[in-house]
């Protein structure tokens, strides 16, 4: 006997109020199979085997029913034709179909699967600019495009790209510098991810990249920039006008600068997540990037500026307020452009220099493993040599 029937989140994963898979349950035999739809809803808008009390319900609903359709003929056909029911095949040939027959084209699959990710805007944005260079590349638009040999023709695409230029570059006649081996690493990781939750939903057999294991490299890590103690202290010594974006920004980066938060994670600060222990205040959240823990405790110049603006972090745009830092830097005589992460360098790297163990900053950055505070490490151990090197030549100097 066979019986299929729509559920929600079959496995019991998912958590109060947050969206979980629909599934289609394929009953052979008395032995339970399921299909993930690809569809998520929260358990309160799935009621009596169909979609409610959502303002795409409709859409989704039909989605639902195309695939439920499908996988009932599928069944069907294998009855009639005496064949053994294969639920794995019955889905992956009912994916196939649904992918033939209707409009969803496999960028358009990528679009609405963008639209449910929970990044951060700096992810997010990334995923929307690989999905722009997949359409400009024209190549791969259907689910059978996805073959090794069109990845490598997308890899040698992607190398051809070049940056935007200013007009004035332009007239220059300044030749356009083709975009860094990090940004083609990261749209070729953008798409790996959403092939594998198209494989994680039946749309694929198997995901191309794993056929390409290391193919791709990471390519050079951005130069880490960062303050000395110098520099900070110039920094700090900057009163612009109070209540201008100067001001705002040259406070903003002081706050970050000796907290260790990111640009996003500072302008989503509460007061209200941190408690006063021992008139200290203190706390354990987590990152918006990664939604990974980090412990942190609000320093004096921290406080300062939060009294300044009633417990609140300055907020400002992104672009404005690096503007606003590559002036404030020349106004204290930092030659080199700052810019909103470099505060965050300067904490890791003022935190080392100042003694606090590799394995409490990373803690306090809230990495996902010491490897990435390891790289501030080796930077304080080169100034480190640098600092013997020098006290060595000042004492060859003084012998006879």
């Amino acid at each position: 006997m066979i019986t299929t029937a729509i559920v929600w989140d079959h496995r019991g994963r998912t958590k109060a109020g947050l969206e979980g898979p629909l599934e289609v349950r394929v009953t052979v035999d008395r032995k339970p199979y399921y299909i993930n739809t690809g569809i998520k809803v929260r358990k309160s808008e799935f009621k009596a085997e169909t979609i409610v009390n959502r303002p795409d319900a409709d859409a989704l609903r039909a989605r639902l029913n195309i695939l439920y359709k499908k996988i009932e003929a599928e069944i069907n056909a294998a009855i009639e034709d005496g064949r053994i029911i294969d639920v794995a095949d019955i889905k992956r040939r009912a994916w196939m179909l649904i992918a033939d027959e209707s409009s969803t084209s496999f960028l358009e699959w990528c679009r609405d699967q963008i639209d449910q990710l929970t990044h951060s805007g700096g992810t997010m944005q990334h995923y929307l600019t690989m999905l722009t260079r997949l359409n400009d590349f024209d190549t791969i638009r259907r689910w059978q495009d996805l073959t090794v040999e069109n990845i490598y023709k997308w890899d040698a695409y992607l190398h051809k790209i070049t940056k935007p230029q200013s007009d004035a570059d332009i007239k220059a006649g300044k030749p356009a510098e083709p975009i860094s081996d990090g940004s083609i690493y990261n749209y070729h990781k953008c798409l790996k991810a959403l092939l594998n939750r198209a494989v994680l939903f039946d749309r694929l057999r198997q995901n191309p990249y794993d056929r390409l294991k290391g193919k791709f490299k990471r390519g050079e890590r951005e130069r880490i920039d960062f303050l000395t103690d110098e520099e900070m202290a110039a920094f700090e010594s900057l009163h612009p006008m109070a209540g201008s974006k100067m001001a705002m920004a040259r406070d903003l980066f002081v706050f970050q600068m000796f907290t260790g938060l990111a640009y996003s994670d500072a302008q989503n600060f509460d007061i209200g997540d941190y408690k006063l222990i021992d008139g200290v205040w203190k706390n354990t959240g987590e990152r918006i990037k990664t939604g990974v823990a980090y412990t942190s405790q609000l320093l004096p110049p921290v406080v300062e500026i939060l009294e300044r603006y009633n417990w609140q972090v300055p907020h400002l745009d992104n672009a404005d307020y690096n503007r606003c830092l590559k002036a404030l830097g020349m106004a204290c005589g930092i030659e080199r452009p700052l810019h909103s992460h470099m505060a965050r360098h300067t904490f890791a790297t003022w935190m080392l220099r100042h003694g606090v163990p590799i394995e409490h900053v990373s803690k306090m950055l809230g990495h996902t493993n010491i490897t990435q505070t390891q790289r501030y490490a080796k930077i304080v151990a080169a100034d480190i040599h640098d600092d013997f090197e020098r006290i060595a030549d000042e004492l060859n100097k003084k012998q006879p």
